[in-house]
């Protein structure tokens, strides 16, 4: 039996992998990982066109970054952050906040997306009863997604992956999501602020991820952060997916000239390379909580939180992407995509094709769309006869490869995605 073999085997008995049955087909084992390339049984060599969900900005294995780690390990590998601090969480937030929109001030630190959006949730709610008002309504956008844990399946759209919790999930008002040209969201949010009792407004700023890369006016998302603005509420932008370049920009809020009061960040904070989430607020809200009254105090934490080798690693990251070669790499994979698009959009079994930075996705005519669409498991199959990690969402398949990936790489998945549109029946 071969050491793989043996692992599946092993792997079968006592993990549970995420959005995964627990009979299914097995897993592929990973022997080792490089820029953007991980390597199979047999050295057999799979392009990670997705930066294996999204993480990963610079390669695997990027040798700065491993530095980084090797260093900070030497002196503090963890420490209680209540009470306590270090230099590496001080100096990632003040990083981060020269490089956020205006007017953030603070950073929250814990472990992932949910929880950066629970943060918020809670820091809005918090805002409004040290205010003495009963503003606990939370506006969200169709189809929005913003984590697994139960605050954040609350304002995200009820449906496959949140059905077995919908009594446990508070009451939300869902607005249509914000397009070129029309008018029904901004009549929608005008509606629902009247009522007065809206605590905040949640989006992904221009591309919805988990519903299938589904993008988003600027212009029209802009005109409803500053209705919000006129009425008191709270504005937090769930920039998990589309931040630290993915959109072409630092932050997908930088295309908007209104900017939000809370942000959500995690992914490619790190790089991809360790778990690490940070909600940041605006003097606004963070006013709310200068107090002596210990009983107005935030109350929420992680045992991880200011986890100084993640934080370490954030460093390093963006190390990276402040230097002028990552720009130029984010250029290159955006001009590629548009490249690539007007190519895709000519065939007869592509409904839409899109692109945004580094994203590319498109939609493969089906006669029914959603996460559980039949199609998506053949086309992942189809991509993965090609030693390229495409994982589609349905039937939307989508590229978001990390910066390093070579030209030669990209050309591959293109070519790959034609085939796929060319064969049509799957």
């Amino acid at each position: 039996m071969s050491e793989c073999r043996s692992l599946i085997e092993r792997d079968s008995e006592v993990l549970w992998h995420p959005y995964s049955p627990l009979v299914g087909p097995d897993p592929l084992v990973v022997q080792r990982a490089e820029q953007e390339f991980l390597w199979l049984e047999g050295e057999r060599k799979i392009v990670d066109l997705i930066s294996s969900w999204w993480v990963n900005l610079h390669g695997h294995g990027h040798p700065h970054i491993c530095k980084r780690i090797a260093e900070q390990i030497q002196t503090i590998d963890h420490v209680i952050f209540a009470g306590f601090t270090h230099q590496p969480a001080i100096e990632l937030a003040e990083r981060l906040l020269r490089h956020l929109p205006a007017g953030q001030e603070r950073i929250f630190f814990s472990d992932n997306g949910s929880t950066a959006v629970e943060v918020a949730i809670k820091m809005a709610i918090q805002y409004w009863r040290d205010e003495n008002q009963d503003r606990k309504l939370i506006a969200v956008l169709s189809d929005s997604y913003h984590g697994d844990t139960v605050g954040a399946m609350s304002v995200s759209a009820r449906g496959l992956f949140t059905d077995p919790f919908r009594d446990l999930l508070f009451d939300v008002v869902v607005l249509p999501r914000p397009e070129s040209g029309t008018q029904e969201f901004l009549d929608a949010l005008r509606s629902a602020l009247t009522s007065n009792r809206l605590a905040a407004f949640i989006y992904e700023p221009l591309v919805q991820g988990a519903a299938g890369m589904k993008f988003m006016d600027a212009e029209a998302l802009n005109q409803g952060i500053e209705l919000c603005k006129q009425h008191g509420v709270l504005c937090i932008a769930d920039e998990v997916m589309t931040g630290f370049g993915r959109t072409g920009r630092w932050f997908a809020s930088d295309y908007m000239s209104s900017a939000p009061d809370l942000i959500c960040l995690s992914k490619g904070i790190t790089g991809g390379v360790m778990p690490l989430g940070a909600t940041s607020c605006c003097a606004l809200v963070a006013d709310k909580f200068r107090s002596s009254d210990r009983s107005k105090s935030f109350f929420h934490g992680h045992s991880y939180t200011g986890n100084p080798l993640a934080c370490a690693v954030g460093l390093a990251s963006l190390d990276l992407l402040e230097r002028q070669q990552t720009w130029d790499d984010i250029e290159r994979i955006s001009a590629r995509h548009r490249q690539a698009a007007l190519e895709l959009v000519g065939f007869n079994t592509i409904s839409e094709v899109r692109t945004l930075g580094t994203i590319l996705a498109l939609n493969f005519k089906s006669s029914s769309a959603g996460y559980l669409n039949s199609l998506g498991p053949k086309l992942y199959s189809f991509f993965m006869s090609r030693d390229l990690l495409i994982r589609p969402l349905g039937n939307v398949v989508y590229l978001m490869p990390p910066y390093c990936t070579s030209n030669e790489s990209l050309e591959r998945g293109y070519q790959a995605l034609r085939e796929a549109a060319a064969k049509g029946d799957f």
